[in-house]
């Protein structure tokens, strides 16, 4: 299919591709209708959730949406910050339509999502994310699910991918191989990819907690629009997703998950053997696809770097049209079919 392909045409296939893979679910039109789902789509129309659910998990009671068939096989969407699971309002209804039970959980300090106890550490280390990701499974009496996400959500779904294979089908993560280490991160870039993570150091002083704690809509709304800079989301559309920052831990998970990537903050102990095996940059073996936007304005690897860390089944697409770092919002027909294809690589 030609690569000039227009938006209704696109809309047209993308809707249709998704009509195939639901009445044929697992067969092998899923990856023939592949191509018409690379771009983005403007189908779009998605506004909300059923009503929320609560499950407490490990030192979470932890908020999520679901959609789908409550004996479906499970696919387990983890955003990403500064956004929420909104990120997943139109990947969602493809998924469950596809014959999917689609479990969307808001992550410690998102929303609904609290801690059981004041005393819990607030935390916001690569692994103990994961960790979360793996007690809200238990919880719910899910053995196996393929996972997917992007920024925090894609490092979080490599980190389960690493550690708890048994646990993952497959796995589809935007912007590649993300699991990274203290030690790594104590390298410096060159000045020009220093500069790409600016808000790291701010958040690295005081005075960057506080002020992400006085402009915290104002911060988000910034990252938004530097990290998918040609996404023209509306006042609307940002709210939605912005109320999920009010929640009373969102700023310390936020401020000590950028400290302790720089060494700056201390992890818990309980953590220290993940963060080993992860120092060392496992390889994932698990059926993976990696999605990048053509658009992408936050910092990110190039698909070249990480190809060698997926030993298993593999590929990659780049998503064309003006697509930035909030694939899943911004093109939810192509990531939707990236998680339905997996699985059949």
């Amino acid at each position: 299919m030609s690569d000039t392909i227009n938006h209704q045409r696109r809309r047209f296939f993308g809707l249709a591709a998704v009509t195939l893979a639901a009445a044929q679910f697992g067969a092998a039109a899923i990856a023939n209708a592949q191509s018409s789902m690379m771009k983005a789509s403007t189908t779009k129309a998605h506004t909300s959730f059923p009503a929320l659910k609560q499950v407490k998990a490990g030192v979470l009671d932890i908020g999520y949406a679901e959609d789908g068939p409550a004996d479906g096989p499970v696919v387990l969407l983890v955003h990403g910050w500064p956004y929420d699971i909104y990120s997943f309002v139109d990947v969602a209804p493809i998924l469950a339509a596809a014959g999917y039970r689609v479990i969307m959980p808001y992550l410690r300090g998102y929303c609904t999502t609290r801690f059981l106890s004041e005393k819990t550490p607030r935390n916001g280390q690569q692994s103990a994310l994961a960790a979360d990701m793996i007690a809200l499974m238990d919880a719910l009496g899910i053995e196996k699910a393929i996972v997917a996400g992007f920024d925090w959500g894609a490092r979080t779904v490599n980190i389960m991918a690493a550690l708890w294979p048994e646990r993952c089908t497959a796995m589809v993560s935007v912007s590649g191989y993300l699991i990274g280490s203290q030690m790594a991160n104590a390298k410096p870039l060159t000045p020009a990819a220093e500069l790409s993570w600016w808000y790291q150091f701010y958040f690295a002083t005081e005075r960057g907690r506080l002020g992400y704690a006085a402009n915290t809509r104002e911060f988000a709304k910034l990252i938004w629009h530097s990290a998918s800079p040609t996404w023209a989301f509306d006042d609307t559309t940002f709210e939605r997703s912005a109320a999920a920052f009010d929640n009373p831990d969102h700023v310390a998970i936020t401020i000590h998950n950028y400290r302790w990537r720089l060494g700056l903050a201390e992890g818990e102990a309980q953590f220290d053997a993940y963060e080993s095996l992860l120092a060392q940059a496992p390889s994932i073996a698990i059926p993976t696809i990696t999605l990048e936007g053509d658009a992408n304005g936050a910092p990110h690897p190039d698909p070249a770097v990480y190809a060698k860390k997926f030993t298993g089944k593999y590929a990659h697409r780049t998503i064309t049209g003006g697509i930035g770092h909030n694939l899943p919002q911004e093109a939810p027909e192509a990531f939707a079919q990236a998680v339905l294809d997996v699985v059949r690589l």
